[in-house]
């Protein structure tokens, strides 16, 4: 928990920010206060609601010459905890909500930082392009989060995470001055990229205010299948295969387990199983080309190659986009569909995609003999090696002992993961909840040059004091 917060910073905050721009008010603040699972809750004092980025910059910069930390936030969907305030000045994104510019010729859109993914979208689509980021939380995540963590989803396989789709960024840094990097190029050779510094940063380098994102055309030809297989090594033979029938028009490819399915068709209204039968693993496949039918004829090809080598054991094919929604929705309700179930242990995590079979043996076989009868979700984007791995207390153990057995169990993953060459965090960021972990899994190298950069940028260390190294 940080020093509470001087009164005079306080006047200086309302006086900067004006009428509209900052609440002191307990009901207001509070929904910004928890986490959506419930895990963290915060407090604050203060909450700051700048609308611009010149509002930004006079708010960091009274902290700063005060020293006096801030907690950055956008929409609260973050799973880490990085978000949630510990007493600190709670900086909250969401009155910044312009869209400043699309550009067609460019395939750029220059969004604020409180616009959500789901609008940028919009945007996009209005010119017929499309921002190839997809998140389940596309309706509440923000530009300034997804930047600020890196975000991925489920298009990695195909464009890449934010990272890959961000040209240009407009930042309030450290000591409250403002960083106009918002470029439209493709290729700037000219020394150190700053904004692959705050891309991922989770806000620790900086506010990030706006960004100018990559734009696609928009592919007319999209096929969407669920498929029931038999063990993650058959998803990675068929994603090989996916390739070769659709070259770069595989777009995703998602991994499930049958308990999974299981708890979305239970827990979730309006859910129901795509096959007939039950299978121990799922995939949920897209293709997508700007030939009318040839991302169909892919599909259809893939199908009859899998189902003639075996690694397939029933398939559907959505024939319309409602369809291809529901069978969406499948795979984005996997977390929530597990909320009921109980206390879980959730892991975002990465290994090469060869190893993913290999991670999921290794981890289910640990995971039963450290905790026997518990449950094991796992899901996620197998086309780079990005597994959701939740392990939830038994049916009919205690939750309270479940989650006291959390950071223990967690540890044996992490360190598999460590051990297969992966990562402990793939797309979710570190924040709060695995900064402290996240060091033993880094050479005291680089640790060292990350702390560097951190102590060149913020020597008072004033944005998301708890986060990152």
């Amino acid at each position: 928990m940080t020093a509470p917060v001087p009164a005079d910073v306080i006047s200086r905050l309302k006086a900067v920010l004006g009428e509209g721009g900052w609440s002191e008010d307990p009901q207001r603040i509070a929904p910004k206060l928890v986490e959506w699972r419930d895990r963290w809750v915060g407090q604050t004092p203060f909450l700051a609601l700048p609308k611009t980025t010149f509002e930004v910059a006079a708010v960091v910069g009274v902290c700063g010459q005060a020293g006096q930390p801030i907690t950055i936030q956008g929409g609260n969907t973050g799973l880490v905890g990085g978000q949630i305030p510990q007493g600190e000045i709670l900086l909250s994104t969401e009155r910044m909500r312009a869209i400043r510019e699309v550009s067609p010729l460019d395939d750029v859109i220059t969004a604020e930082a409180g616009v959500t993914v789901a609008e940028v979208h919009a945007a996009a689509a209005g010119v017929r392009r499309r921002f190839p980021l997809g998140l389940a939380s596309e309706g509440s995540a923000t530009v300034g989060g997804v930047v600020s963590t890196n975000a991925g989803g489920t298009q990695v396989l195909r464009y890449g995470s934010t990272r890959n789709l961000v040209l240009g960024l407009e930042a309030v840094l450290p000591n409250g001055e403002v960083w106009n990097g918002l470029k439209h190029l493709r290729k700037d050779n000219t020394g150190y990229d700053l904004k692959q510094l705050l891309i991922g940063a989770e806000g620790t380098l900086g506010v990030v205010t706006a960004a100018g994102l990559k734009l696609v055309p928009v592919l007319d030809s999209r096929a969407v299948a669920f498929l029931g297989i038999a063990s993650p090594e058959a998803a990675i033979e068929l994603l090989a295969r996916a390739k070769d029938a659709a070259g770069g028009a595989v777009e995703a490819f998602e991994l499930m387990g049958r308990l999974g399915i299981e708890f979305a068709v239970k827990n979730i209204a309006g859910t129901r199983d795509p096959l007939a039968g039950a299978h121990p693993w799922y995939l949920l496949a897209e293709f997508a080309s700007a030939e009318e039918g040839s991302a169909e004829r892919a599909m259809e090809r893939f199908l009859a190659d899998g189902l003639e080598a075996g690694l397939i054991a029933d398939a559907v094919v959505a024939q319309t986009q409602a369809q291809a929604q529901a069978l969406w929705a499948i795979r984005e309700n996997q977390s929530p569909a597990q909320k009921p179930e109980g206390a879980t242990w959730k892991h975002d995590v990465s290994v090469p995609v060869s190893q993913v079979p290999a991670f999921l043996a290794k981890a289910d076989a640990a995971m039963q003999a450290f905790a026997p009868g518990c449950r094991i979700a796992a899901f996620g984007h197998v086309g780079d090696g990005n597994i959701h791995y939740d392990v939830l207390r038994p049916d009919s153990g205690s939750d309270v002992e479940h989650s006291a057995r959390r950071d223990e169990g967690s540890r044996i993953v992490h360190d598999l993961v460590a051990s297969l060459g992966g990562s402990i965090s793939a797309e979710h960021g570190l924040g709060a909840m695995k900064t402290a972990e996240a060091a033993r899994y880094k050479s005291p190298v680089e640790l060292a040059a990350l702390k560097a950069v951190r102590q060149a940028l913020d020597p008072g260390r004033i944005l998301n004091p708890r986060v990152l190294f």
